[in-house]
């Protein structure tokens, strides 16, 4: 069974805050983080774009992310990502989830940037 692009749960590929801090570090996947505004504005990961998961429907075609360089979706705890993984799968990305989400990269420590 084929599920709706924006149901928030099963499973999709991941990468761990740890690992994804050091594939900044060489060479970087693009990076969207599905919150919204102001959960953005309170701290992201440094190159992130903002697209709420509520918006990236409509706005995928005109974000400038290249379908040959991977994608990692991030949010607050790893739910609004999993319909954004699946979204962007299905054009063709290769693309993957933060694990836990931002809460994740908090709890490990890993810097982050203030709109």
């Amino acid at each position: 069974m084929k599920l709706p692009w924006w149901w928030p749960f099963s499973r999709v590929p991941e990468v761990t805050p740890r690992s994804l801090a050091l594939e900044l570090s060489a060479v970087p996947p693009q990076l969207l983080d599905v919150r919204t505004p102001l959960e953005f504005e309170q701290g992201h990961i440094a190159g992130a774009v903002n697209v709420p998961i509520y918006d990236l429907r409509d706005r995928l075609p005109g974000l400038t992310l290249d379908p040959a360089r991977p994608v990692v979706a991030i949010c607050l705890t790893g739910h609004r990502s999993v319909p954004a993984v699946r979204l962007l799968a299905e054009h063709g990305f290769q693309v993957r989830q933060l694990a836990g989400g931002m809460t994740a990269w908090w709890r490990a420590r890993l810097p982050d940037v203030k709109a």
